[in-house]
């Protein structure tokens, strides 16, 4: 299961700005993080009241059997401002 592709077919539908998407995996010590960038405006619908949705994405791409032998995190950031 590719990971990124999951995440980003949850998020997308979630957010004003599907473009705006950016998944970058990485490796650390202890997992195989993903680090899911967004617009600005939209951390709010990801994040969601008292992050009740991003829970939720976490649960799914959690629950996924992961071919990585690390456990997965996801991270969730906004993008840079300019």
């Amino acid at each position: 299961m590719d990971i990124a592709a999951l995440i980003r077919a949850i998020v997308a539908p979630l957010v004003t700005h599907p473009e705006a998407v950016v998944i970058t995996p990485h490796e650390t010590a202890d997992y195989m993080a993903f680090d899911l960038i967004v617009a600005p405006d939209d951390v709010g619908r990801v994040i969601g009241k008292g992050g009740r949705v991003a829970q939720a994405i976490r649960t799914i791409v959690y629950a996924v059997k992961s071919p990585y032998t690390k456990r997965v995190r996801l991270n969730i950031m906004d993008a840079p401002h300019d």
